[in-house]
């Protein structure tokens, strides 16, 4: 865990500082405040989110894999968002763009169905008729 944090909390502080160079300390400063209150909006209009997902589930728009990931990224989009940083910023943005994608485009595509149709008519009976008065015809 720590192999992953020690890097990401470099390029954060690198980003953080080259942005901060590039637009200055007050527009930094703005950006941190906008970012935060996009991400506390964002986590307080969740349970909105969850049950539009749901919603989108109920009628097989989404499937229990897209349902969960489309929420768990919409919750790791808001956090990065809240956390100040140029980078988390960028990755809060590309988690909220996958479940928009998951929300929007997956719902207009149809779910694959894993049910096996029966090729021909429900109301059709297959019978084999045999003819027994022929049978004894043959064999005379």
């Amino acid at each position: 865990m720590i192999f992953i944090m020690i890097p990401f909390f470099l390029i954060e502080l690198y980003l953080s500082l080259k942005t901060g160079e590039e637009i200055g300390f007050f527009w930094s400063v703005i950006w941190i405040i906008l970012s935060f209150m996009l991400g506390l909006m964002l986590l307080q209009k969740s349970s909105q989110t969850m049950l539009g997902n749901m919603q989108s589930m109920r009628q097989g728009k989404l499937d229990m894999k897209r349902f969960q990931n489309a929420s768990m990224s919409y919750f790791i989009g808001a956090i990065f968002l809240i956390i100040p940083g140029v980078f988390s910023d960028f990755l809060g943005v590309i988690a909220l763009f996958y479940t928009g994608y998951l929300q929007f485009i997956a719902k207009i595509t149809p779910e694959q169905t894993t049910h096996f149709t029966k090729q021909g008519d429900d109301n059709v009976i297959d019978v084999e008729i045999i003819d027994e008065h022929d049978r004894s015809d043959r064999s005379s």
